[in-house]
């Protein structure tokens, strides 16, 4: 099917070199192009698109701030499709909540409903190299805590074993959002000063909960997987809250 793009401009509300890039991910997905694939030139870009050039210009370099085109220099070059890497992407979100003042409450709000879900979605898909992976992440628990800059980085380590389960889960949804919310968490300024005190129950609780999962897994058992993980993002959210109460007060000592 033919498609006029020069009629795709009824939106008078965006700026005209928006427009024009929104038009080229459609025209990009209507003539299914795949990461690799090149863009026309420029001067058929224009005769596309209806466009100046200057215009035709800037919605390109939209779309390489997003990810979605890449550019190469030289005699053979021009615009191409570009593989989108997940960390791009939270990143460009990442920046819209950067002066949201995002709050611990508030993630844990969407990570009790998610996750659960998620640790569901791969019960009964894991491959055996994937349960390894899974079992890898939990030798972090192996090992004393002998320095603060050991402690703040076990936390942080921690969240592997939520993130290898994100990179399996068949949702890309709700592996991108489960995802997102754990980098959002562990950026967080007041989550970083927190890592920076010892915390044995956080310690623990992570021990109990993900060797439990991951016996859950294992056995192929989807209720217990999800039931499992909710008491996880529960009890992590009531330590963290805690913990940052304290410290707010003056109460959390190296």
């Amino acid at each position: 099917m033919l498609i006029n793009y020069q009629l795709l401009y009824e939106d008078t509300s965006m700026k005209r070199s928006d427009l024009v890039a929104t038009n080229i991910k459609s025209w990009i997905s209507d003539n299914d192009l795949q990461p690799g694939d090149k863009l026309p030139q420029e001067k058929e870009l224009i005769e596309i698109f209806s466009a100046a050039k200057s215009t035709i210009r800037e919605a390109l370099k939209s779309l390489e701030i997003q990810g979605i085109i890449g550019v190469r220099t030289g005699p053979k070059g021009g615009s191409y499709v570009k593989q989108s890497e997940m960390s791009s992407a939270i990143g460009l979100l990442s920046s819209h909540f950067y002066f949201k003042d995002m709050t611990i409450k508030e993630i844990y709000q969407l990570r009790i409903i998610l996750e659960p879900e998620m640790a569901a979605s791969i019960v009964g898909r894991l491959s055996n190299d994937d349960l390894n992976l899974l079992k890898q992440t939990t030798t972090i628990y192996c090992s004393p805590i002998e320095t603060p800059e050991r402690e703040h980085q076990q936390r942080l380590d921690e969240f592997a074993f939520h993130e290898v389960m994100a990179e399996l889960c068949p949702n890309p949804i709700l592996s991108f959002y489960c995802s997102f919310l754990i980098n959002m968490l562990k950026s967080l300024t007041i989550c970083k000063q927190i890592y920076d005190f010892p915390s044995p129950e956080l310690f623990e609780t992570g021990k109990f909960y993900q060797m439990s999962l991951f016996d859950a897994l294992k056995r192929g058992d989807e209720k217990s997987a999800r039931e499992i993980l909710t008491k996880h993002m529960e009890a992590a959210q009531e330590i963290l809250l805690a913990q940052e109460a304290k410290l707010k007060r003056g109460f959390l000592t190296l």
